[in-house]
């Protein structure tokens, strides 16, 4: 029997109010892939992150994650099978960095040293090593981005949902992220992002939202292409090579 995909949508459809932004998603990712999703400001890709991830309901079709149907699935059970990062987080009150990320541990019962240890090398991996006893409350906005990616990473689930992973980082934490993305193995990672060549470095497939209904998704080399860019963004993109790689750029 072939091996479950990682997530499969299946005529999911989204809407925000009276407008349809993604209109009866297919999609079959495996495990191992490396997702991307791409659209303008507003087309649905953070809303969409959240209904894969089983905690916003598509007002049509159904997810399934390795073979399960979302709805089915309790909060433990999901808790087991995907993380999901945000940029937007809850910090009702004080906590250390350490005990915020630990609580990526919970389902997996008692073990407080080993689960402290795996949490400080997870905040090291991404140079929040100095952190741990720092309130979380008072960290910077790319810091607090960073330690809410290690405690996503420290879940140890084989599914990665991230909207927007390296929000609020400058270049060198931006390419210290996707640097330990890349180094996940078989983990299956979808992500937003808003920076198309980022995409090309980082994706072995893209799905394109347009926010009206229409989608693309395919291999990242057949979807990202200047004329599908020019059509997803209403500008117009150029495309360069440089030492092998593609790079995408606003046209003059």
């Amino acid at each position: 029997m072939a091996a479950a995909r990682a997530l499969s949508c299946h005529g999911v459809t989204l809407r925000a109010g009276q407008r349809e932004l993604v209109r009866s998603l297919d999609l079959a990712v495996q495990p191992g892939e490396r997702w991307v999703v791409l659209g303008p400001n507003g087309a649905g890709k953070s809303s969409l992150l959240a209904v894969l991830a089983g905690v916003r309901c598509a007002h049509a079709g159904a997810v399934h994650l390795a073979g399960q149907d979302i709805n089915r699935l309790d909060g433990m059970a999901l808790a087991a099978r995907r993380a999901l990062l945000t940029d937007r987080w809850l910090d009702p009150f004080s906590a250390t960095v350490l005990d915020t990320v630990l609580t990526a541990r919970f389902r997996f019962g008692a073990d407080a040293v080993h689960a402290a240890a795996r949490a400080r090398d997870a905040l090291a991996r991404l140079d929040c090593a100095g952190l741990p006893e720092r309130d979380v409350r008072m960290l910077s906005r790319g810091e607090r981005q960073r330690v809410a990616l290690a405690t996503a990473l420290l879940q140890d689930t084989p599914l990665l949902l991230l909207d927007e992973p390296t929000a609020h980082q400058d270049p060198r934490h931006q390419a210290l992220v996707f640097e330990q993305l890349a180094q996940l193995g078989a983990r299956t990672i979808i992500a937003t992002l808003h920076d198309i060549n980022a995409a090309v470095r980082f994706a072995t497939h893209v799905l394109l939202l347009s926010g009206q209904g229409p989608w693309q998704a395919g291999p990242a080399d057949a979807v990202l292409t200047t004329t599908n860019l020019n059509a997803l963004f209403g500008t117009r993109f150029g495309e360069v090579r440089a030492e092998g790689q593609r790079l995408f750029h606003l046209a003059a």
